[in-house]
């Protein structure tokens, strides 16, 4: 670059005292500082501080020379800001405080000041300057709050050390004094600044010092630690900025401006000042440095918060208490191993990360759905105690997958603190490649890492569309997973998806749909808008590559989820319009083909034949515990195999109960062939009671003897948190539930209403209730989707009672948060309901859980 040096005017071209060009004291120090620009053997941090020092020694000859002429004494010239920092990048502004002790007139004063900022001007560099007293110093640190915050990087220059001194002591007592009131407005104005320039992790064309994550942000951190209030997690800040400043001296450089906007049309040349192979490269760099400000920022504001609190000061951060209302020190538990503390999620006192491979994906589910940050103490420490998942995951594992992935939008801030640490790229090492890895394209808002969770929470409000909204959300992570390869990247992401989802648990045919998913999730959009509908082989085409219609039900909800996550310019009802067709046309082509996912009634196991003989032997009911403990990988019977965990995975909880134990029923109150009135809900509300979380059932209704029904129900179940309950309190509380004096509702309501303070913030689509046409010849399926919480089938058991049918068979599938059920029901004749009564029937059933 070429550095003017001989521009004779100040600001705004105001002449320098005398109507000729400021002299150069030492005659040295332009061009000793345009050879030092110029040279390329300094590295960034070294380049700053020589340019400082060299800088310094000018303006320390400049302030002797005018107060030794002018016989001045008690005067001393001090940096603040950046430059207090010593961190002077090429173009930097010069902030400059005249310091003086008061006896000195104010012309001498405002003599010297000419003689020190004019030369500043006249070299062409922005200056920050003022002329203060101690005590005005101080004052005005008081009323301004850019002030206080300059004060605190004060650095003497030169004269009288101890004025600077004495403004450095007042400045540091004054914002430990102050920082209760003063901390909130700081965070006010990092958040005002970040709404106005974005995250600077995903911008295209970032300002490294304005936006969110940049330059301003780490000095705030830096302010933070010097109240002695909280200090920002240490590991990799230091380089983080060093690089956004190295960033910024280069783009100073190149382009010969004081900008800090990184621009599409500079990148490369900054990339390539910077010895980086691309502008991918400077970009990734960039995006990385910020990401860790930015989680530095998160953590130390938190803590603040809590400090806050924790001294019983009302703060005022909008955001950092995440409107919690939980006591001081009060633990409430959220998962097994889990507890809500001072508004985080934190690992429980008993919890063992290295005997519980699957406790962080649980704990990051929990924080999630609980819409809490999770600790970041935690965190680390399942990071450096826990063992690894076995491959391929167990159930448990892929399902808290799944419920993280589906809790909306506060999957976002804990999948990013499960990646500042580290945690992602061991659960997911394909997810290396796509961290921080910037799109170049003014139609993406995201990175793709960020894209790919982003349309996770896109699809999680989607979720009621599909039948398996495990599959929608695990396809919507991975679907832009091969944009970290060469070559056409859903041909590449397929082959990584194949892999992963195998590594994650799922079966061949799992593992074939979300394949194909990742391979075809343009395909939609790219057909509908670019090729004619009306021709025959177009929606051929489609039919083919899709396979089957619950593959397209899921490529439909996974296409307007990735147009949404993409920004505003990828979808629009135009668009939606167009998709809704081909699928419409697709759905049509594909009708005539048997859906082999259906699911039917099902057989009978032996051991649930055994239960209906022994229910309708002793009149029930009978009730059986089966622990189905997860089989160790090949890997984990080895002779440093770690303990197994101290609860089975999974627990099979059969039930059965004959017609005449239905709750205040006589078996002539049903129809033949019908199950007993009120058994489902019971059971069902019994297990909610008890914290029982239903991952899967079914409902089976059997005759062993031909003496009247017995409703056998199969349950995988686990403990929310805790251990299990004892079978025996189990069949107690169903025998009291069975007679009536077990007042379920009441119980689950009082539940409710004490946990009613912990804010579960997660918003999650409307419940959808439907009857699936055409499922069955002998009974109307009626399908339930809605958000797991609990009770939730013993509501929708008591709305099924409610609306005067019987349940002949279910069907319950819990996949992550999402609760997908079916229910095979009859009028009271035993027959199928007509389509307006059916209809009748999924329409109270959706009103009872609205």
């Amino acid at each position: 670059m070429t550095e003017s040096v001989e521009d004779p005017t100040g600001p705004a071209g105001v002449p320098s005292p005398g109507n000729e060009p400021a002299p150069d004291p030492d005659g040295g120090y332009p061009a000793a500082r345009l050879r030092l620009l110029q040279d390329e053997t300094p590295t960034g941090p070294d380049r700053r501080a020589a340019l400082a020092r060299l800088t310094d020694d000018w303006l320390a000859g400049l302030l002797a020379r005018h107060t030794t002429a002018a016989g001045l004494t008690g005067t001393a010239l001090v940096a603040v800001g950046g430059y207090g920092r010593g961190e002077l990048s090429p173009r930097s502004d010069l902030d400059l405080l005249l310091l003086h002790d008061g006896r000195a007139g104010a012309g001498a004063l405002a003599t010297l000041a000419d003689h020190l900022w004019y030369p500043v001007w006249d070299l062409g560099l922005a200056l920050d300057h003022s002329v203060r007293t101690p005590a005005q110093a101080r004052k005005a640190a008081r009323e301004d709050l850019k002030v206080q915050l300059g004060l605190l990087d004060a650095r003497h220059l030169a004269g009288d050390p101890d004025l600077t001194a004495a403004v450095r002591t007042a400045a540091y007592s004054d914002w430990r004094e102050s920082a209760p009131k003063r901390l909130p407005e700081l965070h006010d104005l990092c958040q005002e600044r970040a709404a106005r320039q974005g995250e600077l992790q995903y911008l295209l064309e970032p300002d490294l010092k304005e936006a969110r994550g940049g330059l301003r942000d780490a000095t705030a951190l830096r302010a933070v630690a010097a109240s002695w209030l909280a200090d920002a997690p240490r590991g990799g800040l230091e380089a983080a900025r060093a690089r956004l400043l190295d960033a910024r001296d280069a783009l100073h450089l190149t382009t010969g401006r004081a900008t800090d906007r990184l621009s599409l049309q500079e990148q490369d040349q900054v990339a390539t000042a910077l010895g980086m192979l691309d502008a991918d490269a400077l970009l990734r760099q960039t995006y990385e440095s910020a990401r860790t400000v930015s989680y530095a920022a998160d953590v130390t504001w938190r803590e603040v918060g809590r400090v806050l609190r924790a001294r019983s000061v009302k703060p005022t951060l909008r955001g950092l208490l995440h409107g919690r209302t939980a006591g001081k020190g009060e633990r409430s538990p959220l998962a097994e191993g889990v507890v809500e503390l001072d508004g985080e999620a934190v690992l429980a006192r008993t919890a063992r990360p290295e005997r519980d491979p699957v406790l962080v994906l649980r704990a990051a589910a929990a924080a999630a759905q609980a819409g809490l940050p999770l600790a970041t103490h935690s965190i680390r420490r399942c990071a450096t105690a826990g063992r690894p998942l076995p491959v391929p995951w167990p159930a448990e594992a892929r399902e808290q997958l799944v419920t993280l992935l589906g809790a909306g939008p506060h999957t976002v801030p804990v999948w990013e603190a499960l990646e500042a640490e580290g945690i992602i790229t061991k659960l997911l090492p394909d997810w290396e490649r796509v961290r921080c890895r910037p799109q170049r394209n003014p139609v993406h808002t995201w990175t793709v890492d960020r894209h790919l969770v982003e349309t996770a929470v896109r699809a999680a409000a989607l979720t009621r569309r599909v039948h398996r909204p495990d599959l929608l959300l695990i396809a919507a992570l991975l679907h832009d997973i091969g944009k970290g390869w060469p070559g056409d990247h859903s041909v590449a992401g397929e082959t990584i998806a194949r892999d992963v989802a195998a590594r994650l648990g799922f079966d061949a045919r799992d593992t074939t749909v979300i394949a194909t998913l990742v391979r075809h999730h343009l395909l939609l959009v790219e057909t509908a808008t670019r090729r004619d509908l009306d021709d025959p082989a177009t929606v051929g085409a489609v039919a083919e590559a899709v396979g089957s219609t619950r593959t397209l039900e899921l490529l439909h909800a996974l296409t307007e989820a990735d147009a949404l996550a993409t920004g505003p310019a990828a979808w629009s009802a135009w668009r939606g319009g167009l998709v809704a067709d081909l699928v419409k046309r697709v759905a049509a082509r594909l009708a005539g083909e048997p859906d082999t996912e259906a699911r039917g009634a099902g057989e009978p196991t032996a051991e649930q034949e055994r239960l209906a003989i022994e229910a309708r032997r002793t009149g029930g009911p009978v009730l059986a515990l089966h622990a189905r403990a997860e089989l160790p990988t090949e890997a984990d019977t080895g002779p440093q195999a770690p303990e197994p965990a101290q609860e089975p995975v999974g627990v099979e909880l059969l039930i059965a109960v004959p017609a005449h134990r239905a709750p205040g029923r006589r078996p002539s109150d049903s129809p033949a062939g019908a199950p007993p009135r009120g058994v489902l809900p019971a059971a069902a509300g019994v297990l909610a009671l008890h914290r029982l979380t239903v991952r899967a059932a079914d409902l089976l209704l059997l005759d062993p003897f031909d003496e009247g029904p017995v409703l056998v129900l199969s349950w995988r179940v686990a403990a929310e948190y805790g251990s299990l309950p004892q079978a025996d309190r189990l069949r107690a509380d169903l025998l009291r539930a069975l007679d009536g004096t077990l007042d379920i509702p009441a119980r689950l309501a009082e539940r409710e209403r004490a946990y009613a303070r912990r804010s579960r913030a997660v918003l999650a689509p409307p419940p959808r209730v439907t009857v699936a046409t055409g499922s069955s010849d002998t009974a109307t399926v009626i399908e339930v989707r809605a958000q797991d919480a609990h009770g939730l089938l013993h509501r929708i058991g008591r709305a099924l009672e409610a609306a005067g049918v019987a349940v002949r068979s279910a069907h319950i599938s819990t996949l992550g948060a999402n609760a997908v059920d079916a229910f095979y029901v009859t009028g009271q004749d035993g027959a199928p309901l007509t389509d307006a009564a059916a209809h009748e029937v999924a329409a109270a059933v959706e009103r009872a859980l609205g």
